[in-house]
């Protein structure tokens, strides 16, 4: 009888710990909210996104950057977050455990394509630079794998793609069909001698 009731009790455990929750990240201007809409729509997942979750309870705004409280952020979410949840944003991976998260996709992009995104928005120097360092450096990829997980961290190149075949790539990852793609921008900006471009300082 306590055999049985310890049997059901993993069981529970897993069921509840077992999550279908996506998560879909990366740097600013890869591609995070327009391949969500497209991957959100095909999947039937819910939309949740960090930024507009921030904005909604009050976050403070410094030019066009939110300032994400991720612990505030966490128990915001707690009851927001439901089973086909697709949680959107470059902070999404701070806020969720590793429990929750089935895959976290990190979008990426070539530096040189992202450097052309940040002057048309505008970004200063400081805020160019730091994004285009993360994404060189592959920080949110990084910092995935730490939190969530090798084994739940995908990356995938959006360089010169539309959202559809982005959406493609995804889903191969979430089919079980791709493990993703493998970058590395550190080396291609050291062949073509363009460290100082990337990082002045």
């Amino acid at each position: 009888m306590i055999l049985c009731i310890l049997v059901l009790q993993k069981f529970l455990t897993w069921l509840v710990l077992k999550s279908n929750m996506l998560v879909l990240t990366g740097n600013p201007g890869v591609g995070k909210h327009t391949v969500a809409e497209e991957l959100a729509e095909t999947l039937d997942y819910e939309i949740v996104d960090i930024n507009k979750e921030a904005l909604k309870a009050g976050m403070p705004k410094q030019d066009d950057s939110i300032d994400v409280d991720v612990g505030q952020m966490k128990i915001l979410l707690k009851d927001k977050l439901i089973e086909k949840s697709l949680i959107v944003g470059h902070l999404a991976i701070y806020v969720v455990s590793k429990t929750q998260v089935s895959k976290s996709i990190v979008l990426r992009k070539n530096p040189y394509d992202l450097i052309q995104i940040y002057e048309k928005r505008n970004y200063t120097d400081k805020k160019k630079n730091d994004n285009l360092g993360s994404e060189i450096l592959g920080v949110i990829a990084y910092d995935s794998i730490e939190k969530l997980g090798a084994d739940k961290t995908f990356q995938v190149n959006t360089t010169c793609l539309a959202p559809q075949q982005t959406v493609k790539k995804i889903l191969d990852v979430i089919h079980g069909n791709s493990n993703g793609d493998t970058i590395d921008w550190l080396t291609e900006i050291s062949e073509k001698n363009d460290l100082k471009k990337f990082f002045p300082d």
